[in-house]
């Protein structure tokens, strides 16, 4: 694992992650460093609209992967996937074309932004009774 400088991109140190506990990664017997948490993540990026969070939190559970490394999928529909939930068969062509990778934390954090931009969170209007329907037409 490369870990990359915030400011100028470069690698800082090659080194494994030995283990994680929460937003700690410890990367050898003595250093550590932090990591934002999936629902940190999520979180910091939707600050001004906290209801796409709640989103989040209610489609996921703030997970973009089980813990066999896969993506998660929808337990109703099969292709939902990641943290926001997003269908593939409805976005994905969409995502492609806007060079979005629905597979990744950050793509589909992304992808949710445009689609909230878009619809407000009116895609997400099935989860609402987890995440407040007076919120659904809320937009950007």
């Amino acid at each position: 694992m490369s870990l990359l400088s915030s400011t100028t991109g470069a690698p800082l140190v090659e080194a494994s992650v030995v283990e994680q506990k929460g937003s700690m990664i410890q990367i050898d017997n003595t250093r550590f460093i932090e990591s934002p948490t999936v629902e940190e993540y999520v979180r910091e990026h939707f600050e001004n609209y906290p209801v796409m969070a709640e989103v989040a939190g209610c489609e996921s559970s703030f997970r973009q992967f089980g813990k066999n490394g896969d993506i998660i999928r929808g337990r109703v529909n099969d292709d939902d996937v990641g943290v926001m939930q997003i269908n593939e068969y409805y976005h994905g062509d969409t995502a492609d074309r806007l060079g979005i990778n629905l597979y990744t934390l950050e793509g589909n954090i992304d992808y949710a932004t445009y689609l909230f931009e878009k619809e407000g969170t009116s895609p997400w209007l099935a989860s609402s009774k987890c995440w407040g329907v007076e919120n659904h037409i809320a937009k950007r």
